[in-house]
């Protein structure tokens, strides 16, 4: 509390490394919770308009960012200058006040360690990892028992998680991941699967996905959504309150 207080008197501004799913969603909220100042998010898209990391449209990331009501840098790159880019990102970010970058990082990915604090450290900005050490599986909790929502967007195929494409992420999902405990992360960090959060307690907006469509590409299942819209959460309560509260609508 007394880090958080003096945080938010200094107002340290840092951007979130975004990727739309849960786990950049729970560091945002966390750092939002320990007194910084989350000024921007910060999203690397590919050329064809994609996504880097979990191939959604990159329409839909600007969707959260409206939800949230944080404004969103998109960043265009490929996988041979994602380095390049990433630092010249960083560059921009710290040139207009920004002092750190929030990471949804759990733990290492092989191939990539130290990644991410390498390059923080060589443009002088402060890597913030609130996940960083957690059981993914306490972190997949946490994330549901916070109040937010996600939807299954990407698995790879072959696997049994095929089956979870566009499941909600919530206990039961939990209790059915708990059966390949061991064979698979938790929370998909090695890649099995990705998620598209909708909802949660950094959202002003909760965004209802309309229509979607299973796209098999590369090896891994897409839900490619078509159409979604953005609901006033205060709308959304008072009609569920209104449901509560009139007899001539409650189930007999």
């Amino acid at each position: 509390m007394l880090k958080a207080l003096i945080r938010g008197l200094i107002a340290i501004r840092v951007a979130v490394s975004w990727s739309g799913g849960k786990e950049s969603s729970l560091a945002c909220y966390k750092a939002i919770l320990d007194g910084y100042e989350v000024s921007y998010l910060l999203n690397f898209t590919s050329y064809n308009g994609r996504c880097m990391f979990h191939g959604l449209n990159s329409a839909l990331m600007t969707a959260q960012s409206r939800a949230i009501e944080i404004p969103i840098i998109q960043w265009r790159t490929s996988w041979s200058t994602y380095e390049r880019e990433f630092k010249n990102a960083l560059r921009k970010l710290r040139g207009i006040g920004v002092k750190g970058v929030v990471f949804g990082d759990i733990h290492e990915i092989p191939g990539h360690e130290g990644w991410v604090d390498r390059i923080c450290n060589q443009l002088g900005m402060d890597p913030i990892k609130p996940l960083w050490g957690c059981d993914p599986m306490h972190v997949l909790l946490d994330f549901i028992n916070e109040g937010f929502e996600a939807t299954v967007v990407m698995v790879k195929a072959g696997l049994p998680t095929e089956e979870w494409l566009g499941r909600r992420v919530d206990k039961i999902f939990m209790l059915n991941l708990m059966r390949f405990r061991g064979k698979i992360d938790p929370c998909g960090e090695l890649g099995e699967y990705h998620t598209y959060v909708t909802d949660g307690p950094i959202f002003k907006r909760r965004i209802r996905i309309l229509e979607c469509e299973r796209v098999l590409k590369n090896g891994c299942w897409y839900l490619n959504i078509k159409r979604y819209k953005l609901d006033n959460k205060r709308r959304q309560l008072e009609d569920e309150e209104n449901l509560r509260c009139d007899p001539s609508l409650q189930r007999v």
